[in-house]
């Protein structure tokens, strides 16, 4: 895998993350960018992550091997357009979006679908900018790669080793697939939140007793409705075919367990409820808890290297902290840290927090 020059439009958390990663392995790759701010260059260029002190033309990214494009959907198909014609022929362009069709179509409209492949790395918060990015946003997880029909082969093996170096693990799927299953497992979720909190919201009393007593489970379910509410609607204009779709499933459920309860049809919700159950457990992201018991986790930043994960653990266990579950956490979108760790009790976790944070390791609680 050889590359000498990357550019970058856009150079918020995910580019400025990415950016970071390739400076670190490579300190003498060439790097370039190109962002909403001038003050975003200007820092980025102070830092020595990049070689411009000043906004970029579009025909400065003209030798690049790779260009990011790392800015909103929509604005990433306008940077599509500037592109045409002034990058080399070798270039592979990517993105990070995480909707992939309508970039894609573009992409076929311009035939531009050999220089093409999209991207998706599966990590981020609601922190935003180039000030919160790290060279470890990605390590462990998921960055969902999308070929084009046209895609080389061999380009598609040097960028997903490329994804590999940045700590990442790698996933091949074709654009509509990847939007489907991002509309089932994110999209429609922050639907069903948002919908939830304004159900809530609009048959609350006067003296706000909904609200007052709202927790447990409630506040499990809707806590991703803080989301910002600009970047959900981009998001779901943007994957509306299949979001539609799954929307209309969702809608369909509910009638059907409305009719259930209407009909007092105990076995079909007990079959119902007991079928989710067993899928939601084989999920291998830990649940956080919710009205039914405590949970007492941690999640902390850790490096992909040898004996990581067992110097945590020998810390903790030095001190007498017994550890009830552990796991690398892979889809950390708007999640924060790369290991969580399940402790016994309250002390326990209380404890580890402190000793964790003594030992310089950066620390996020739920």
């Amino acid at each position: 895998m050889s590359f000498n020059k990357i550019g970058f439009i856009g150079l918020g958390l995910i580019g400025g993350s990415i950016a970071r990663r390739l400076k670190s392995l490579n300190p003498d790759l060439s790097v370039i960018a190109t962002a909403g701010h001038l003050s975003t260059v200007t820092q980025a260029y102070r830092q020595k992550l990049i070689e411009n002190s000043s906004l970029c033309e579009i025909e400065d990214f003209y030798d690049c091997d790779y260009i990011f494009l790392c800015t909103p959907v929509q604005k990433n198909i306008e940077y599509l357009h500037r592109l045409k014609g002034h990058v080399k022929e070798s270039c592979i362009i990517t993105d990070v979006g995480s909707v992939k069709t309508d970039i894609h179509r573009e992409v076929q409209a311009l035939d531009m679908e050999r220089q093409f492949i999209g991207g998706h790395p599966m990590a981020g918060s609601e922190k935003t900018g180039l000030l919160n990015a790290s060279e470890y946003l990605l390590e462990n997880a998921y960055y969902i790669i999308t070929p084009t029909a046209k895609s080389d082969p061999d380009a598609v093996e040097t960028f997903r080793r490329l994804v590999i170096s940045l700590g990442a693990i790698p996933l091949v799927l074709g654009y509509e697939a990847h939007d489907y299953a991002t509309a089932a497992i994110s999209h429609l979720p922050h639907i069903i939140a948002y919908s939830l909190v304004n159900l809530v919201r609009e048959s609350d009393d006067e003296n706000e007793t909904m609200k007052t007593i709202a927790a447990g489970g409630f506040k499990d379910i809707t806590r991703i409705a803080s989301s910002s509410p600009v970047m959900w609607e981009n998001i779901c204009l943007s994957n509306k075919e299949q979001l539609l779709k799954l929307t209309d499933d969702y809608i369909t459920i509910l009638k059907r367990m409305g009719a259930q309860i209407r009909n007092s049809d105990s076995q079909a919700l007990l079959d119902a409820f007991t079928a989710a159950k067993d899928y939601r457990d084989s999920i291998t992201i830990p649940p956080r808890g919710g009205a039914l018991k405590s949970v007492y986790e941690l999640y902390l930043d850790l490096l992909d290297e040898a004996g990581g994960i067992a110097t945590v653990a020998t810390i903790l266990a030095s001190n007498h902290l017994n550890i009830k579950n552990i796991g690398i956490i892979h889809n950390r979108e708007f999640e924060q840290g790369v290991l969580r760790l399940e402790m016994y009790d309250k002390a326990s976790l209380d404890a580890a927090i402190q000793l964790l944070h003594r030992h310089h390791y950066t620390i996020y609680e739920r």
